[in-house]
C-alpha cells in the first residue's frame, strides 16, 4: 500500500546562495558524435561490448529514431561516432540500455509519449561482432503500455528479486505516475510483463535507484515537475514479511510547490551523507543537503542562476578543474542567445555556507537552444571530465564539449 507522506522524515529549512562572480571565460571547444536526425532527447550510457569504454544510446524524438553509439577510443573519439539505428518508433522521449533477456546482449528500451505512448524492447544480436548490423535488432512492444500513458523516462531495476530485471517507468499527464512492469519468466514474452502503479503525478522528470534508507535494497527517488505535489519525492522499498510482497512508502525531500527537472545525488559538501541537487524551471538551483541517515532529514538552500542563461534542465556533479573539490555542471532549455551549458564552482567543500559560486562557461551564446541529460566522463584520456549531452533544437545533436583543465 502506498502511503503518501508529504513531511515524514523530512525537516525542510531555505537560505539562499548567491553567484559571487561571473567569470564566465571562454566556450569549451564542441564535439559532434551524431547530428543526423532530428530532435535528440536525452543520453544513457552503458558498456555494451565489453571494451572498458562507455556507450551511448538516444532516441530522436522528431527523427523517431533509437539510436546507439559505440565508443571508438580516444584516438577517435572527436569524430563521429560509429551508430546504429535499432529501431523506428514515434516521438521517443527515452532510451535506456539494459539486458533484459539475460542472454549477454545488450538491448534498448525506449519510452515513447505523444500519440504513439508504448514502451518498446529493442534486442540487440547476440553475436557482437553484428551490433552495429541494423538488420539484426528487432523492436517489440510491451501490450500492458499501449495507449495507457505519456511515457518519458525508463529505469531498469530488479524490483522484487524474481526473474531478472525488471523496469520502472514514468510518465505525464493526462495519467501520469510512476509504476513498474514486472519481468515474467520468459522476458522475451511481452505479453507476460505485468504493470504495477506506484505513484500518481503529474509529470514525471527524473527515476533513479539508491538505497536512500540504508536497509541495503534500492528505493526510488525522482521528480515530479508540475501540479499540486510538484517536488522532490523518494519512494521507500518495504518488504512485507506476512504478504511476501513490495510496498513502497512515499516520503518527501523537498522543492515542494517548484517545477522540478532533472536531480543528481553527489555528497556535494563531501560529509558522507548523499545529497540531492535538482535544476528548477525558471528559478535558482535547488541544493538539498541531507543532515541526518535515520531517519532522512534535510536541509534546503538555493543557489542562483548566473545572468543570460537558459533554464535550468538538467545537472551533473563532478570535479571539472581538478581542485580537489565538486563543480556543478548545469543543462539549459530557452538558451537562445544565452548560454545553455555552463559549470560553477564553490571555493569550499561546505557548498551550503558559500556565498562565492562562480560560474564558467561551457557551450557559449552562439549554439544550443535546448540541451537535455548530461554526463561527465573522460572522453579524450586526458584526465580530466568532458561534458557529454544532447541538444534538440538546433540540431546540435548527440555532442560533448572538450574540458581545457588539463
Amino acid at each position: 500500500m502506498l502511503r503518501f507522506t508529504l513531511a515524514s522524515f523530512a525537516i525542510i529549512l531555505f537560505q539562499a546562495v548567491s553567484l559571487h562572480a561571473d567569470d564566465r571565460g571562454k566556450p569549451w571547444t564542441r564535439h559532434t558524435i551524431d547530428n543526423s536526425s532530428r530532435g535528440a532527447d536525452g543520453v544513457r550510457l552503458a558498456d555494451v561490448n565489453g571494451d572498458q569504454l562507455v556507450d551511448l544510446t538516444t532516441g530522436w524524438e522528431e527523427g523517431g529514431k533509437i539510436r546507439v553509439y559505440l565508443n571508438p577510443g580516444v584516438k577517435k573519439s572527436k569524430l563521429q561516432w560509429p551508430a546504429v539505428t535499432v529501431g523506428n518508433v514515434k516521438s521517443p522521449e527515452d532510451a535506456v540500455f539494459v539486458d533484459l533477456d539475460s542472454d549477454g546482449a545488450v538491448d534498448v528500451v525506449s519510452s515513447c509519449e505523444g500519440s504513439q505512448q508504448t514502451v518498446n524492447v529493442h534486442w540487440a544480436p547476440k553475436d557482437k561482432t553484428e551490433y552495429l548490423n541494423a538488420r539484426k535488432w528487432e523492436t517489440g512492444t510491451f501490450p500492458s503500455t499501449v495507449k495507457q500513458q505519456r511515457w518519458m523516462f525508463c529505469l531498469p531495476m530488479d524490483v522484487d528479486g524474481k526473474n531478472g530485471i525488471d523496469l520502472i517507468v514514468g510518465s505525464k499527464n493526462p495519467v501520469a505516475g510512476i509504476g513498474w512492469l514486472e519481468a515474467p519468466q520468459n522476458a522475451r514474452d511481452l505479453a507476460a510483463w505485468k504493470y504495477h502503479r506506484l505513484y500518481s503525478g503529474t509529470w514525471i522528470m527524473s527515476i533513479i535507484a539508491q538505497d536512500m534508507d540504508g536497509d541495503g535494497d534500492s528505493d526510488v527517488l525522482f521528480t515530479d515537475r508540475k501540479g499540486k505535489k510538484s517536488g522532490c519525492y523518494w519512494l521507500e522499498k518495504v518488504h512485507n514479511s506476512v504478504e511476501k510482497q513490495v510496498q513502497w512508502k512515499l516520503h518527501s525531500i523537498g522543492g515542494l510547490g517548484k517545477e522540478v527537472m532533472f536531480l543528481e545525488t553527489p555528497d556535494l559538501d563531501q560529509d558522507g551523507l548523499k545529497d540531492v541537487i535538482c535544476a528548477v524551471r525558471n528559478d535558482a538551483l535547488l541544493y538539498m543537503r541531507r543532515t541526518a541517515q535515520t531517519p532522512a532529514q534535510w536541509e534546503e538552500f538555493s543557489i542562483a542562476m548566473p545572468a543570460e542563461t537558459g533554464t535550468g534542465k538538467c545537472i551533473a556533479v563532478g570535479d571539472i578543474n581538478l581542485d580537489g573539490k565538486l563543480d556543478v555542471v548545469v543543462t539549459c532549455e530557452h538558451s537562445e542567445k544565452k548560454s545553455g551549458v555552463f559549470w560553477l564552482s564553490s571555493s569550499t567543500k561546505r557548498p551550503q555556507d558559500s556565498s562565492d559560486w562562480t560560474a564558467h562557461e561551457i557551450s557559449g551564446k552562439k549554439g544550443g537552444v535546448k540541451f537535455d541529460l548530461v554526463e561527465l566522463v573522460d572522453l579524450d584520456g586526458d584526465g580530466d571530465l568532458d561534458v557529454l549531452t544532447c541538444e534538440e533544437r538546433h540540431n546540435l545533436g548527440v555532442l560533448w564539449y572538450e574540458n581545457p583543465a588539463r
